[in-house]
């Protein structure tokens, strides 16, 4: 019995063993990019052609220095904030609510209108450029954060309401009867039940979200014509010139992560 139990904690040790290595080396995989260039980062231009994967020699701190010293990194910082955070909670809020609908109810027409909603997975944005550029236009919110944050979290929708539908599923329908024998309502039950029972569904999203709000550059690119609204992935779209494009600085910035930076406020040339 004894031989038994350690043949089989030796098993469990080794699957570990195994499991920790594996992530290990996937973990390395991701660094090792972010590291190299947050490292090329304190290079000039002149150094990261002729030595791309070695240590900066000297090192050049005025890359990063320039870039958080400019006022326009930290506009461009609290746009990006509050693009992303204003994303989520349209994004979650209203995805959360259609999902519980469609999940927990059963009306005419509702295969039809989760179907409706999924069909919006086969039109990427690049797709809808045109109409939603007119659309906005008419609506007045051309260089507009709004016109930024409410087709993002269209985009969104899609696909949080067809995570979130099956997890709503999932729940026992026995719950939602107690709540209401209890006296509370279907908002209710959605609110002090069915919503603190689903918060890895919820925090799942909110990545999702929140990643794709972040990274977002056509959509911006589209809308915010004014500079002082852009938001970080424009920003850094700044370092790109005609006939040249400053490495070093794009390497900066993405590790600041950085945006847009005038020539006034941080001018490196190659070396």
């Amino acid at each position: 019995m004894h031989k038994q139990t350690g043949q089989r904690q030796q098993r469990v040790d080794a699957s570990l063993v195994v499991r920790v290595l594996v992530a290990s080396i996937v973990a390395l995989f991701v660094l090792i990019p972010l590291v190299s260039t947050a490292i090329n980062g304190f290079k000039t231009n002149g150094q990261l052609m002729l030595d791309p994967f070695g240590l900066p020699n000297p090192f050049i701190s005025s890359n990063y220095g320039g870039i958080l010293s400019s006022p326009s990194f930290w506009r461009q910082m609290g746009n990006s904030v509050v693009v992303t955070v204003a994303t989520v909670v349209v994004t979650v809020l209203v995805s959360s609510m259609a999902a519980f609908v469609l999940a927990r109810y059963s009306f005419a027409g509702s295969r039809l209108t989760y179907n409706f909603f999924i069909l919006g997975m086969l039109f990427p944005l690049t797709v809808a450029t045109l109409p939603l550029y007119i659309l906005l236009r008419q609506l007045g919110l051309i260089d507009s954060l709004w016109g930024v944050i409410l087709p993002q979290a269209a985009f969104g929708l899609p696909m949080n309401i067809l995570i979130l539908r099956d997890y709503f599923r999932a729940i026992p329908v026995e719950l939602e009867e107690a709540a209401a024998i209890d006296g509370c309502t279907a908002l209710g039950f959605y609110w002090r039940v069915l919503t603190p029972l689903s918060r890895p569904a919820l925090a799942a999203v909110s990545m999702l979200a929140m990643v794709s709000s972040w990274n977002g550059f056509l959509l911006p690119l589209l809308v915010l014509n004014d500079d002082r609204l852009w938001t970080l992935p424009l920003g850094v779209m700044q370092f790109q010139g005609q006939y040249s494009t400053n490495l070093a600085l794009v390497m900066a910035s993405s590790r600041s992560p950085c945006c847009r930076q005038s020539s006034s406020t941080c001018s490196l040339s190659a070396t």
